[in-house]
């Protein structure tokens, strides 16, 4: 098949933008960050609910209340997890967050006795999925932003052990460190896979092996140990830990993506990037790796 320079140059210039658009929304402040996500977040939903469309019919028919009053809450749960690190005047989003989740969460099941006349309660279930499979894994990534898992609490001034440690990883870094396990995951396994790839990792997604698996998995460990290094962290072996759960659970993410995909008989799950999918496409591995980072980050203070 000849190359298609115009393909080729669609998906390079929209990776390029894609790129460009997460450093500044990761780097700029929290502000931009709370912004980045904030458009992820609703971009992941509408894809969500139309994957779930897909797949289940009559979740098609859920009244508007119930549609975007789950999005309403789960961006609530996203701006309570903020742990008044978002401070605007006297107004923390914190609080707003809490408001916004009590009237998206009622909204739902008064919707459905008003419109439906009775709780359907697997189009419930499928809601409830999503704000554990989408809002949840936000608002923790927000959370890890903010630093305050590990600051200091009820007026503690010096931290101990392993909490020294963590406090010299700033909100800035963990979200990094994340996301750049995930990419250097993603890019080391294509390239081993391609190379050296024989064994089927499995049948929801055939072109992933367990060669190309396993050496992304280790080279982004090894890629972000030597970062920690560099960096002159005492922490390196840290970064390396949080790569490997970040690109154990990435994979599993990807999975379950695919799975819903192939369920919903689509290729991929939206198309705001020209050449490359949709929101659930570029984030389907960081949904599942952030959960379980914050949870070993939690267990570790």
């Amino acid at each position: 098949m000849a190359f298609n320079w115009q393909t080729f140059r669609t998906r390079a210039l929209t990776a390029i933008l894609f790129v460009v658009v997460m450093l500044v929304g990761l780097l700029w402040n929290k502000w931009s960050f709370l912004l980045l996500f904030s458009i992820i977040h609703f971009g992941c939903w509408f894809e969500y609910q139309k994957l779930v469309g897909l797949i289940d019919k009559g979740y098609q028919t859920i009244n508007p209340f119930h549609k975007y009053g789950v999005m309403i809450g789960g961006y609530g749960l996203m701006l309570f997890f903020t742990a008044d690190w978002y401070i605007s005047g006297n107004v923390s989003l914190h609080s707003i967050g809490w408001i916004l989740m009590l009237a998206g969460f009622l909204l739902v099941p008064i919707s459905e006795l008003l419109f439906s006349k009775q709780f359907n309660f697997k189009y419930i279930a499928h809601s409830i999925f999503g704000l554990i499979y989408i809002s949840l894994s936000w608002a923790l990534l927000l959370h890890l932003r903010s630093g305050g898992m590990w600051m200091p609490h009820n007026g503690e001034d010096t931290f101990t052990n392993i909490s020294t440690l963590l406090a010299r990883i700033s909100g800035y870094a963990v979200p990094l460190i994340i996301i750049g396990s995930i990419w250097i995951n993603d890019t080391m396994a294509y390239i081993v896979g391609s190379l050296i790839g024989k064994t089927p990792l499995s049948s929801i997604s055939p072109k992933k092996t367990w060669e190309g698996t396993i050496g992304g998995i280790i080279l982004a460990v090894g890629v972000m140990w030597l970062l920690g290094y560099l960096s002159q962290s005492s922490v390196a072996w840290l970064w390396a830990v949080i790569a490997a759960v970040a690109a154990v659970a990435g994979t599993f993410g990807d999975l379950l993506e695919s799975k819903l995909k192939r369920l919903a008989n689509v290729k991929d799950s939206g198309s705001f990037m020209p050449g490359h999918g949709g929101f659930l496409d570029r984030f389907d591995s960081l949904l599942l790796a952030t959960p379980f980072v914050w949870l070993l980050l939690k267990l570790i203070n």
